[in-house]
């Protein structure tokens, strides 16, 4: 049996065992549990709470009501819920006073599982994009990545903020071939001739075009030497570009040949280095953005990283998805979107018991001062007293 699963038995053990847990899990929803006849469970048991059920609050042992009368309301939602598996969740639960502990474990699942589903909706949208040449699916689904990262890490009690790895992991995901790479290379190609044979073109893409958006390293190299040229203010031709890509070694180790910067520059005609750079920087953005959602993915399929962690992981291997979209709307001229409104903040309280972190025990009092003793927030919660 999973982690998982046995921390989501148990939790559902815990409350068909005493149903005052269930004022501890407010923060627990059920679409937090992975298993369809679990979610159902969970929805019946606090279904039956707000409707007041007589094993809500009641003295003594816990009637066989509360049981069979949840069994009976999932069974309305899903099929396959036999009245033996209560049973099997009771057993399953080694203290009922725990509740919170599995409930935080049944939330990192859940995070994790959310994380992944929108990282891999991303990945999916921005290769569609990329085939059809737009931007703005993967820009909507980007968004709301970034705002559901956003309102888990709220309710999960941290600030969100991007985060780098430590250390980067060990098999990342293969990268899969370009999208359309014949056409992606053809038009960074024609965009070089036209950046060299037309006097004046830098000014109409360099303030946000950059050599990573190219798709081919080498193109990104030549551009690169274009874009030093037009900094030192030098007359840029075939000539000049093939110089500079001499004296930056881009010839002698083999990244690029005179043979290929002959052939950019030849037999170019009239063109617009704006609206061919406009096409470089669409690729370059959902190609960047499929890369931030597989990075993402990664990140959600690593079962070691906490709910923290991950959530600050996944919004830095968001950045570069954010840099090439900045650049885009100040190619376009459109001021950036506003991020999307999150949810509710839980009451701190609220936040508290879902992380059900453990108190400090308190401190024995030294020999110096006999007098002292702990405060009383040292004490544990109710909800985690041990026997």
């Amino acid at each position: 049996m999973s982690p998982l699963l046995g921390a989501e038995q148990a939790v559902l053990g815990a409350v068909l065992l005493d149903p005052g847990q269930l004022s501890h899990l407010d923060w627990l929803a059920p679409d937090h549990f992975y298993r369809p006849v679990h979610q159902a469970l969970f929805a019946a048991l606090r279904k039956l709470r707000s409707d007041s059920h007589p094993a809500v609050g009641a003295d003594g042992p816990v009637p066989l009501s509360w049981v069979t009368d949840a069994v009976k309301e999932a069974g309305l939602h899903v099929r396959g819920l036999t009245p033996v598996y209560p049973h099997v969740l009771i057993q399953a639960c080694p203290r009922p006073e725990h509740a919170p502990v599995y409930g935080r474990m049944v939330l990192e699942g859940a995070i994790h599982r959310t994380v992944a589903q929108h990282a891999i909706r991303l990945h999916q949208v921005a290769r569609a994009d990329a085939l059809q040449g737009e931007v703005d699916g993967a820009l909507r689904s980007a968004d709301v990545l970034t705002g559901v990262l956003t309102d888990l890490a709220r309710r999960w009690g941290t600030e969100p903020r991007p985060v780098a790895p430590t250390s980067a992991p060990a098999n990342g995901p293969a990268v899969p071939p370009p999208i359309q790479a014949d056409q992606v290379a053809e038009d960074e190609r024609f965009l070089l001739a036209v950046l060299t044979e037309q006097p004046g073109a830098m000014e109409q893409v360099v303030a946000w075009l950059r050599p990573g958006d190219f798709a081919d390293p080498a193109h990104g190299q030549l551009y690169r030497c274009l874009g030093a040229l037009h900094h030192r203010g030098e007359p840029i031709d075939r000539i000049t570009l093939l110089w500079e890509a001499q004296r930056r070694g881009l010839l002698a180790d083999g990244t690029l040949s005179g043979k290929q910067v002959t052939a950019i520059c030849d037999g170019v005609g009239a063109g617009s280095a704006e609206w061919l750079g406009d096409r470089v920087m669409r690729s370059s953005l959902t190609r960047t953005a499929a890369a931030s959602a597989r990075a993402v993915r990664a990140l959600a399929e690593d079962e070691a990283l906490v709910p923290g962690r991950l959530i600050n992981y996944a919004l830095h291997a968001l950045g570069p998805l954010d840099e090439v979209r900045a650049r885009w709307e100040t190619a376009n001229g459109n001021p950036a979107p506003k991020p999307p409104a999150s949810a509710p903040v839980p009451p701190p309280a609220r936040v508290h018991v879902a992380l059900a972190r453990s108190t400090p025990r308190p401190v024995p009092p030294s020999s110096d001062h006999p007098s002292s003793a702990p405060t009383p927030s040292a004490s544990r919660p109710p909800s985690r007293g041990h026997s």
